[in-house]
């Protein structure tokens, strides 16, 4: 590790510790709830929203503090006298700025006003609302979801668990916010289903990455749910995966990123929740294809660039694979929760 990048993640470090509370400012009247967070599991790093400040303003980028307060870095860079190396509106551009971004976030951190935003008084987006590039996906990431699905698959001809990750992708229509509801359209699709997944951001160009230096282009982490038409993935579409995931607004994400270093992965569990009943629940130590694996496999002969995001696959529980069969429906609240990362809830409209 270099040094520029140590000390980035030592002066983060009280960044990254101890409980908080995110906002449920932007779900509809009636579904707001402050909701706890666990502390981050690893040793340092920041939690970085991309957030509306009040009525009127424009979207900028904060730090969430672990008492429930939001940092305005553009407005604190200006009080500071601190000249950025990136774009304080853009996640992007942050994550593009490497160690630089990392040692500027921890010292306006450091030197942060008491006159703060609480977090339940904001409107928080999701943290890449127009992604440049389509959002890659891994299917088929634990084994548990590959057999529980083999029975309703309309391709019956993958029998055997793949030798290397399955890869597709999802529009970037799809991109939704951490509290924003998901658009319901029954005329087209009454199998919507849930899939909780761990999202990764990528922090810098990178093609042909081996599997040792993966870690390295990694920016952060975030909740993802890969929200599926299930009867146009597999009857309307014969099983060809695309359309069916790419509805819009069907892959919210957030509530913010937690940069690399505040993200213990073995400490991490993806969990999916329907109106409050748990329906998945699984560890990121029974992922199949490691973060490594996945990075390496899909940079090959194809060039990864920062602010790419990776959704890498959702464990067993989702609804089309019970008996009998489980959809979300108009009114119900999806929560999908990557401990140690954050908790997103969408109500589904």
């Amino acid at each position: 590790m270099d040094t520029n990048r140590r000390d980035a993640l030592k002066l983060g470090a009280s960044a990254a510790m101890g409980s908080m509370f995110i906002s449920s400012a932007i779900a509809a009247p009636g579904d707001s709830q402050n909701i706890v967070v666990e502390p981050l599991t690893g040793k340092a790093g920041f939690r970085v929203a991309n957030y509306i400040p009040k009525m009127g303003a424009s979207s900028r980028l904060g730090l969430v503090t672990n008492d429930g307060f939001v940092v305005d870095i553009p407005a604190e860079a200006t009080r500071q006298k601190i000249k950025l190396s990136f774009d304080p509106t853009s996640m992007v551009s942050l994550a593009a700025a490497g160690n630089q971004g990392l040692l500027d976030l921890a010292a306006i951190f450091k030197g942060r006003s008491t006159k703060l935003a609480n977090v339940n008084q904001v409107a928080l987006l999701s943290p890449i609302p127009n992604p440049s590039s389509n959002i890659y996906c891994v299917g088929w990431n634990y084994l548990d979801h590959f057999e529980e699905g083999k029975d309703r698959r309309a391709d019956q001809g993958v029998k055997e668990y793949p030798t290397v990750p399955v890869l597709f992708t999802k529009g970037t229509q799809t991109m939704n916010g951490p509290f924003d509801t998901i658009p319901y359209d029954g005329s087209y699709s009454t199998m919507i289903d849930w899939e909780a997944e761990l999202a990764v951001v990528i922090g810098k160009k990178g093609k042909n990455i081996s599997e040792e230096n993966a870690m390295d282009y990694v920016f952060g982490y975030a909740a993802y749910n890969d929200t599926t038409a299930r009867d146009v993935q597999q009857k309307r579409h014969s099983g060809q995966w695309f359309k069916g995931k790419s509805l819009d607004g069907h892959g919210p994400m957030g509530p913010w990123i937690v940069t690399a270093g505040g993200v213990n992965l073995d400490d991490t569990r993806i969990i999916c929740r329907v109106n409050g009943v748990e329906k998945q629940n699984a560890s990121y130590k029974q992922m199949f294809f490691k973060i490594p694996v996945v990075i390496a496999e899909l940079s090959r002969s194809l060039t990864l660039l920062p602010g790419d995001i990776i959704a890498t696959g959702t464990p067993s529980g989702v609804g089309n694979s019970r008996k009998p069969p489980e959809f979300l429906k108009p009114g119900d609240m999806m929560e999908t929760e990557i401990t140690g990362v954050g908790i997103i809830r969408n109500k589904i409209a």
